[in-house]
């Protein structure tokens, strides 16, 4: 079964902004991880359980994928998934309260 793949405006956003934070430095570098992004998100379109639970949660429906130092998070939905978040590896994920709905 194919899921749909939907992404929250802010998850759109953060990808935005990192890529033109790294564009300032490296602008292929910037290009690929948009790319990995793209590719990642993707893949749930077929396997939406691929990635990891999030450890922060402890909910089977709210996993993660590794993209470079990134963490795209979604929830896992009956038909769809939601791309809840890109965020860097190193941030405090419970300081950022995010609302994963």
């Amino acid at each position: 079964m194919a899921y749909s793949v939907e992404w929250a405006a802010s998850a759109i956003d953060s990808v935005v902004e990192q890529a033109e934070y790294i564009a300032k430095d490296s602008p292929s570098y910037a290009a690929t991880l948009i790319a990995k992004t793209e590719k990642a998100a993707d893949s749930l379109f077929q396997f939406p359980n691929r990635g990891r639970i999030v450890p922060e949660y402890g909910d089977e429906t709210i996993r993660e994928i590794f993209v470079d130092r990134y963490r795209l998070i979604y929830r896992v939905r009956q038909n769809s998934v939601l791309i809840a978040a890109f965020v860097h590896g190193a941030r405090d994920l419970a300081a950022l309260l995010l609302t994963i709905e």
